[in-house]
């Protein structure tokens, strides 16, 4: 089965709207969600938009009243989500980092009490489109053992990193070897993962996706891997006032409790350092020369690929998912068979 870009945005916004959900957060959360698919990220596009509306059903997402900077400088803020929809508080702390950065050259906005928030990559490419570099981080709840234990501590804690210029230059990724998205998509799907992906509740390698839930996700690079994942759990965790290590709890989707990770959004103006035309010019010579060198590629070429090709061709939704999209459009009077080409 098939599904337009128009009709996936049509779909996903007409849910959250029958579900109540105001206008400014329902478009936040759809475009976070086709971002996530058009880029080839589908284990956090519509595959995982089910999650959030149980949810909201759960009531672990709220869908009513408004988050609180609690503290804030020139440079700086902390935002309490109040448990609202990710995406939204997600789109709130960067722009928020972006203005500051424009001010005073750099900026931070940490955030707690906020849900999964999507593809990460989405929020730093909001820096792009506004001329500054973006960074963004998170905390996830326990998928990942600390290189050389068995027990799982920290989380897939994914990085991302956009770079204003002429060329698209983006980098989103875990510090596992596999986003944890990706093993709910292939159990989903009852696919196997990869192997040298995860270890079993035993210690012993698995690619059986359900397997690896219930055990480990790897550091991807070993040590380098886990150093980073580790700094990353600091900085979404105690720097915001966020859980950290096995308190984190929220992000899997099974909404026993409320999401309590962190996220960190930095902006960096490079106009404060350099004048924007020099940097991007001297961005642009240094992609020419790696581009030169081989047969190589910039980090953002495969999903500017991917956008032009699901772009033309539609995105595709397996009969597991269209089950699950089904029940939620039946339970609101939504008939799915309208958004959907065979």
């Amino acid at each position: 089965m098939n599904i337009s870009v128009t009709k996936e945005r049509e779909l996903v916004k007409t849910i959250l709207t029958k579900l109540g959900v105001k206008e400014n957060q329902a478009d936040v959360v759809t475009e976070a969600t086709i971002d996530s698919d058009l880029k080839g990220f589908t284990s956090h596009g519509l595959g995982r938009f089910p999650q959030y509306i149980r949810g909201i059903k759960a009531g672990h997402i709220q869908i009513d009243g408004e988050y609180e900077i609690v503290k804030e400088t020139d440079s700086i803020a902390l935002i309490d989500g109040k448990s609202l929809f990710g995406q939204y508080i997600a789109y709130e702390a960067m722009m928020l980092a972006i203005k500051k950065a424009k001010e005073t050259g750099i900026a931070a906005v940490g955030t707690f009490n906020a849900n999964h928030f999507g593809v990460t990559g989405y929020y730093s490419d909001l820096a792009i489109r506004n001329d500054v570099i973006g960074i963004v981080t998170c905390n996830t709840e326990p998928g990942v053992a600390p290189l050389g234990g068995k027990k799982a501590i920290l989380g897939t804690n994914p990085v991302a990193i956009g770079i204003p210029s002429e060329t698209y230059i983006a980098v989103d990724m875990a510090t596992s070897v596999s986003a944890r998205g990706k093993l709910l998509e292939a159990k989903r799907k009852g696919e196997e993962i990869p192997p040298n992906t995860a270890i079993d509740k035993d210690g012993n390698p698995t690619t059986d996706p359900e397997a690896a839930l219930e055990g480990t996700i790897l550091p991807f690079g070993g040590v380098k891997g886990y150093a980073l994942s580790l700094m990353i759990e600091i900085m979404c965790g105690p720097l915001v006032n966020a859980a950290f290590g096995t308190k984190v709890t929220g992000t899997a989707g099974d909404y026993k409790e409320n999401c309590n990770k962190g996220d960190l959004f930095i902006a960096i103006d490079p106009s404060k350092f350099v004048s924007m035309d020099a940097f991007k010019e001297q961005v642009e010579e240094f992609v020419t020369e790696i581009r030169e060198s081989g047969n190589t590629f910039i980090p953002g070429d495969l999903e500017v690929k991917r956008i032009a090709e699901n772009e033309e061709k539609g995105l595709e939704i397996d009969e597991k998912l269209y089950e699950i999209l089904k029940t939620i459009c039946d339970d609101l009077d939504i008939d799915l068979c309208s958004f959907i080409t065979e």
